[in-house]
């Protein structure tokens, strides 16, 4: 498998910037290669479009996440199942589960990270989930996690390519922490508001 992954990042490297907007597109919704490594190779090649390089894969990885939850929406299960003949239960119940639990942080935490996007992608299809919430939600994921390993690279070079993904996984981590406290805090605040709001008749019937 990895000798194909090679070889198809290869192909993709042959049509440069073409190939890598390609790449990006393709890998949001099919088992490709991630645009990572293609970019990683014309960021350290050429850092002075290393942002321009990252814009290009951000934009190319959204529009492939449309194409994907098209996939979702209007193939179901099946399509889900065809994609993921592996473990496509499992995987698609772990999904839902986080969908279940953070909404459209979901798909960014996807986005972000080195989880499968194509499985959040063709999954937020199937569970229906909000279009433009589903498309904002990847295209900050997506670009926060380009725009880092551009911006990373940009500083430090060849030096700290074989560090890429442990900066990408601690980065990644305070995010994480930081939207669960929020996402707690919030909901301790609606908690709060709605038991005052129901508090609020049985004084006043007290007080008559």
């Amino acid at each position: 498998m990895k000798e194909i992954f090679m070889q198809m990042t290869q192909y993709f490297e042959q049509y440069g910037e073409s190939g890598l907007a390609l790449n990006s597109f393709i890998e949001s919704f099919f088992l490709v290669p991630p645009p990572d490594f293609l970019l990683i190779a014309m960021d350290l090649a050429t850092p002075a479009k290393a942002l321009y390089y990252a814009l290009i894969c951000t934009i190319a990885s959204a529009f492939g996440g449309a194409i994907g939850y098209g996939i979702g929406y209007w193939g179901g299960r099946p399509a889900f199942n065809w994609f993921f003949r592996k473990g496509g239960k499992e995987k698609f119940e772990a999904v839902e589960k986080l969908y279940n639990q953070y909404g459209s942080l979901a798909v960014f935490f996807s986005a972000f990270t080195p989880l499968p996007y194509k499985v959040f992608t063709i999954a937020s299809g199937i569970l229906s989930m909000n279009f433009w919430k589903f498309m904002v939600a990847s295209f900050f994921g997506r670009g926060a996690r380009f725009f880092i390993v551009s911006i990373v690279l940009m500083l430090f070079g060849e030096k700290i390519k074989q560090y890429i993904e442990l900066v990408i996984i601690g980065v990644t981590v305070i995010i994480i922490l930081f939207f669960i406290i929020l996402y707690k805090k919030r909901h301790s605040l609606i908690k709060t508001e709605s038991d005052d709001a129901a508090q609020a008749p049985q004084e006043e019937e007290k007080a008559e």
